[in-house]
């Protein structure tokens, strides 16, 4: 197994602990939270996707247009995430981009450092823990939303 290969393995393991959940996910569920001032369950699945493509786009160079709307510190969550297709079409966009980047890198690529704003100077291999853990932090948020969470 290539290093490329072993890297998209490991994410794509990673990333089930958000895919596993989406058969569980209904319309209904999409404006659930924890908390009243916390973010609703479909805003965090496109913060997900957002955050996958500007990863593809700042650590990879994929030349992709990103529009966020879900990243920075002004963003609120005014229950405009509510269309459950949309949501999952865009997290599938997301893993395909992110994909296809990881299989063009080549063995040496992984030790490049990259530099980005969100966190610092690493190896691509390094940035690749950054948005394993980033989608999977957000999949336990999911999930406890999906057993605790209320529309308030």
């Amino acid at each position: 197994m290539s290093k490329t290969e072993l890297m998209l393995a490991l994410w794509e393991e990673g990333r089930t602990r958000l895919t596993n959940l989406f058969p569980g996910i209904t319309a209904a569920d999409l404006p659930r939270r924890l908390h009243p001032q916390s973010n609703s369950l479909g805003w965090l699945l496109r913060h997900i996707g957002e955050v996958e493509h500007l990863f593809a786009k700042n650590v990879f160079g994929v030349p992709i247009e990103v529009r966020v709307s879900t990243v920075g510190n002004l963003v609120k969550d005014h229950g405009q995430f509510n269309d459950r297709d949309a949501l999952l079409a865009y997290l599938e966009d997301a893993r395909r981009v992110l994909s296809a980047a990881f299989e063009k890198q080549t063995e040496p690529d992984w030790e490049e450092y990259i530099e980005t704003k969100e966190f610092g100077r690493k190896t691509k291999a390094e940035a690749l823990a950054r948005i394993s853990t980033h989608t999977a932090w957000h999949a336990g948020q999911i999930s406890l939303i999906l057993k605790y969470g209320s529309t308030f």
